[in-house]
């Protein structure tokens, strides 16, 4: 018989947006077998249960601290998770990197993470301006009429956001997989976040998260493209916006250099909950 690896890892989560860390310094997975893993470990019913899977990785560009490779519960490979970045920057500052800030890479590029000493302070990501953005989207799907307007940005992964007047009335799932599959967000799909704006700085945000094919208690990314959207269409008046999601609490940031967005910020916790292994 074929001896099992025993495969260490870590399950965190940034407010209650949840994954399995391996250090894919050792292992060496290949994004196959990083996918094959996640649809192994992420069920929650049959396997230890996560939204993804984070590969710790050595750095691929100069000056980088370490990459992070985020792997969807289905085993697609995702571009950025902002709550994945800055949990994965707290086990790197676990593991004995000291900079302050650290500096990973992600496919989505370059970021840095603000990690306190205090393992229960919030760490903050910093990304780069978003892109692409494509306000009053019409989807193919006749939505429904509590669905006021529908915008799309990228923050480095694809988002759409759509503003209700009560977001915990919403079916999550089954407006959300309607939307994220429509014909206008083809070939990549989209995130769908369900906004409501409860105060000039502050959003409620329930997220439909494609790759994990059900809602999150949490999305970095979508936090932050909603706070943008809402920023842009003058919904919200400051560029420091809380956003409130089924999980937790995220302060989103925006940082202008002559009137242009130059880059972002993302702050929220980011914990650990448990270590242990699995064979595979």
């Amino acid at each position: 018989m074929q001896r099992r690896l025993v495969v260490e890892f870590t399950k965190m989560n940034g407010a209650g947006n949840d994954f399995i860390v391996v250090d894919n310094r050792f292992y060496h997975f290949t994004d196959k077998e990083l996918g094959d893993l996640a649809r192994h470990v992420c069920p929650r019913r049959r396997g230890i249960g996560a939204d993804g899977i984070l590969a710790f990785a050595p750095p691929e560009v100069a000056g980088s601290h370490f990459s992070m490779r985020y792997v969807n519960a289905d085993g697609s490979v995702g571009t950025m998770c902002a709550n994945g970045a800055r949990c994965l920057a707290r086990y790197a500052r676990s593991t004995g990197f000291t900079a302050e800030p650290l500096r990973m890479d992600t496919d989505s590029g370059p970021c840095e993470v603000s990690v306190p000493v205090d393992t229960e302070a919030c760490v903050r990501l910093f990304t780069g301006p978003p892109s692409d953005w494509r306000p009053d989207v019409r989807l193919e799907w006749d939505h429904p009429a509590e669905i006021s307007s529908v915008h799309y940005l990228w923050t480095g992964t694809e988002h759409v956001m759509c503003f209700v007047s009560d977001v915990n009335s919403v079916p999550v799932v089954q407006w959300g997989r309607q939307i994220r599959l429509d014909g206008v967000l083809a070939p990549a799909g989209a995130n769908v976040n369900f906004v409501q704006v409860l105060s000039a700085a502050k959003l409620r945000v329930r997220t439909f998260e494609k790759g994990v094919e059900a809602e999150t208690l949490a999305c970095g990314t979508g936090a932050l493209a909603s706070a943008l959207a809402a920023r842009f269409l003058n919904m919200v008046r400051d560029d420091f916006v809380t956003v409130h999601m089924q999980g937790g609490t995220l302060d989103v940031g925006i940082t202008r250099e002559g009137g242009s967005i130059s880059r972002l910020w993302l702050d929220g916790p980011a914990a650990t909950v448990c270590r242990g292994t699995f064979e595979w």
